[in-house]
């Protein structure tokens, strides 16, 4: 008889320091962005990468650095989490071709405030 292990997803999450929502104090939408990527780690079961040993954070907040380490490593990943696509809106319209590379390293793109009605209801 064998023993299954639960398949658990590999992913990456990114948190915009700079992000503001409805004129809030950039602390109040940092924790925002946190709380929710963490309950939606929680919650799908996903175990977090870091690429970079020197790394402080579990989660990126430079795009251009999570982009070189995953060139760096290599690395093919599940899912790389973001609040939502206004807080990469910047760097998605300043750098498109990067954005499209960031991408390809991962097999899904998920924005967690696009998912909060059905994962998170009754929060807040």
């Amino acid at each position: 008889m064998q023993t299954w292990e639960v398949f658990q997803l590999k992913g990456i999450y990114l948190i915009n320091p700079h992000w503001q929502y409805l004129n809030k104090p950039k602390e109040e939408c940092i924790q925002l962005q946190k709380q929710a990527l963490e309950s939606y780690i929680l919650n799908h079961n996903i175990y977090t990468v870091k690429l970079n040993q020197w790394q402080l954070n579990d989660y990126y907040t430079i795009p251009h650095a999570l982009l070189y380490d995953l060139k760096k490593k290599k690395a093919e990943l599940d899912i790389l989490l973001l609040y939502s696509e206004e807080v990469l809106e910047d760097f998605i319209h300043s750098y498109p071709a990067r954005w499209l590379i960031l991408k390809s390293f991962f097999n899904e793109v998920v924005f967690c405030a696009n998912q909060k009605e059905n994962s998170l209801e009754g929060a807040g």
